[in-house]
């Protein structure tokens, strides 16, 4: 015993002290930041492209990629495009990626990372200038008409350019206004409200660039945003231009073309400028990009970044893998931490769950559904489950068909709550379906049988406690700061084990039962 109790204390010695030690190696030799606010946003954005090619042809893909300068600026890019050509072009306002292939079938899939950084506003940075006037698009019949009353309203209700293409914007987005419904004809899509904004201010000379941009937030699915920019010289008034093709000592001025707000929001990063798609494929079909983004403030990936051959541990980062694989890791590594909870309620302070990782299960669901519908969800599931189980019993049916009915049970009633909840508005009922069915079910068997054999206030007591600990859980699992500083810092899970380890000899009262034997200590 004594040899045992040895070996477990150099098993948790040793694994306390290679955590420590790798968790000090991070922090003061490679200098990882201990929060994400210590250094200055980098952001990874995955652009996935996606085709088909029937039988086997040469292709010829052409891409868009974001321009360097601005805000934001490019500090690494990364191209995977096994087997094909590969050639950048700096454009007018943008850049573009070429793909091509003498030989290909099939699907095919193309990658591009890139990773940004802000920067503080300046303004020679990228600071092409602009056109001044242009030239009317071409309309006739009744569709110029309408074009041409509108410019006069429109006129008579702005001072400058900038408030011309705000009223514009207003006007165009008025489901009332007649002129405005003859020229969308019935298509009051974003993009042909775009369209209709740029051929009215056309014919007040008034030329637009339209902006392809995407949100900066974490997603992993996002699609691409549409504003429009123009540029404009203060001093010029909507009377007082000439048709000077560029300008001189203006700036550019962007509007959501939903409703005229102007300036381009932090959060919005500029992708590329135009009317053409995005992509261009030739010889192939299907072709489609898909975004994801995420963000992290570490040092230690810049350091990996510049030294990619360097064999340390920087080298296997959880931020070098995919996006949407980083977000299940995310995940992946708060669940030892829901087990700390339950194992600190349990084996401490003496709460009894139905179940030792049941709560835990339960605290993933909450993630998706929130806290307190997700309490209110789940106890309206195991109450009706509980009606039905307390029939059937009355039927001396099996086990296992018992079993089975409740959980096709449980099954209808979270379709059922979801698609009520979807009328109602409630849009966390679109997640229950991400509540673990089997777990419900068992819950319900489990606490029938405790009702059964421990009476009604006990298994009152384990549910009240699987509640308790699944909410405790759900709020330690979604701590931001500690997330960030499991998947910054994965060697606290060496710590985190030593202490279980350490738990796992605990022999003395519970809290609770000092309460429960407070008579026998007089």
């Amino acid at each position: 015993m004594r040899s045992l109790t040895m070996h477990l204390k150099i098993i948790i010695t040793i694994l306390l002290v290679l955590g420590v030690s790798i968790l000090s190696y991070q922090i003061f030799v490679l200098k990882t930041p201990l929060t994400e606010k210590e250094v200055d946003n980098l952001w990874t954005i995955d652009a996935r492209v996606n085709f088909e090619v029937k039988g086997s042809k040469p292709v010829n893909i052409e891409f868009y990629i974001p321009p360097k300068g601005g805000d934001y600026t490019v500090s690494n890019e990364l191209f995977l495009a096994s087997g094909y050509g590969q050639n950048i072009t700096n454009l007018p306002y943008n850049r573009q990626v070429t793909w091509s292939a003498r030989s290909v079938s099939g699907q095919q899939t193309l990658f591009y990372r890139l990773n940004l950084t802000k920067r503080y506003s300046d303004a020679t940075a990228n600071n092409i200038k602009g056109d001044m006037w242009r030239s009317p698009i071409s309309v006739v019949g009744a569709k110029k008409d309408a074009v041409e009353r509108l410019v006069k309203e429109i006129r008579s209700k702005s001072a400058n350019i900038s408030s011309f293409i705000t009223t514009t914007i207003n006007i165009i987005n008025d489901p009332n206004n007649s002129d405005v419904q003859l020229i969308l004809n019935g298509n009051n899509s974003l993009e042909n409200r775009v369209n209709a904004i740029e051929l009215v201010l056309s014919h007040a000379y008034i030329p637009i660039q339209l902006v392809h941009t995407l949100q900066l937030s974490k997603s992993t699915n996002q699609n691409l945003n549409l504003w429009i920019r123009s540029y404009i010289e203060p001093s010029k008034s909507i009377d007082n231009r000439d048709s000077t093709i560029n300008g001189s000592n203006g700036n550019w001025y962007y509007f959501n073309p939903s409703n005229g707000d102007i300036g381009l929001p932090d959060d919005q990063m500029v992708w590329w400028i135009g009317n053409d798609d995005i992509i261009k494929a030739d010889n192939a079909s299907r072709a489609r990009v898909n975004f994801s983004l995420a963000n992290s403030e570490l040092t230690a990936i810049h350091l990996a970044k510049l030294t990619p051959e360097s064999n340390n541990l920087t080298e296997y980062s959880f931020y070098t893998l995919p996006i949407t694989t980083q977000l299940a890791y995310q995940v992946m590594l708060m669940i030892p931490f829901g087990v700390l909870m339950i194992l600190l309620l349990r084996n401490i302070i003496g709460v009894n769950t139905l179940g030792t990782f049941t709560p835990v299960l339960i605290a993933l669901a909450f993630r998706e559904t929130g806290l307190i519908f997700g309490l209110v969800f789940f106890s309206i599931i195991v109450f009706f489950g509980l009606l039905l189980r307390s029939y059937l019993e009355h039927l001396k049916l099996q086990m296992l068909p018992r079993l089975s009915v409740v959980l096709t049970f449980v099954v209808m009633l979270i379709i059922f709550t979801g698609l009520l909840s979807h009328k109602l508005g409630f849009e966390q009922g679109l997640s229950v379906s991400l509540f673990p069915m089997v777990i419900l079910t068992m819950t319900i068997e489990r606490l029938s049988i405790t009702w059964e054999e421990r009476g009604a206030n006990f298994a009152l007591k384990v549910a009240l406690g699987t509640l308790i600990t699944a909410s405790l859980a759900y709020g330690i699992m979604g701590f931001k700061p500690l997330i960030y500083w499991v998947f910054t810092f994965p060697s606290i899970l060496l710590i985190l084990i030593s202490f279980m380890l350490a738990m796992g000899r605990y022999r003395g009262y519970r809290l609770l039962e000092l309460f429960r034997f407070k008579a026998m200590l007089k």
